[in-house]
């Protein structure tokens, strides 16, 4: 992937995978960072304003994190496939304006996503650009469940 290749792709809404998130995942992922009861206790979770056991939205987060990761491994695999020096990425400066707009219940499939909104060049580090991106994640019925923009670190291949 080269500079000019990415550019290609701006704008464009990439599919990162989907995930079926099941009440014994949910309870799982709750109990070690997020135990409140609607995330588990599936009896509590009905009497809550949720009306049912739903996923904490660190554990929505987490899953879209490791489908992300999961695309770029594949990114650098496919350039080195080709013979062409692969992208390195680098580290994130964070994220901001994450919303979980609705509740990931036990049985939802959730699709994750990414789009890079820019590109830039560093001035203050030579051969490297920031990425500004927009993340988002849908249930099953298309409804957006999740959103968040972000940035990270990339060096491409001239």
């Amino acid at each position: 992937m080269k500079s000019n290749d990415i550019e290609a792709h701006i704008g464009v809404e990439i599919e990162l995978g989907s995930h079926t998130f099941s009440a014994d995942e949910i309870i799982t992922f709750a109990k070690k960072y997020d135990p409140q009861r609607f995330h588990v206790d599936p009896e509590a979770a009905k009497q809550s304003n949720f009306g049912a056991l739903c996923a904490s939205g660190w554990h929505t987060t987490a899953i879209w994190m490791r489908l992300n990761v999961e695309s770029m491994k594949v990114v650098i695999k496919d350039a080195m496939k080709r013979g062409e020096h692969p992208p390195q990425f680098g580290p994130s400066p964070g994220f901001e304006n994450l919303k979980w707009l609705k509740p990931v219940y036990a049985g939802d499939t959730i699709r994750f996503t990414r789009t890079v909104n820019s590109i830039r060049t560093l001035q203050s580090r030579p051969g490297w650009s920031m990425m500004q991106m927009s993340s988002a994640a849908y249930n099953q019925n298309g409804d957006r469940v999740m959103e968040f923009d972000s940035a990270a670190l990339i060096a491409l291949p001239n």
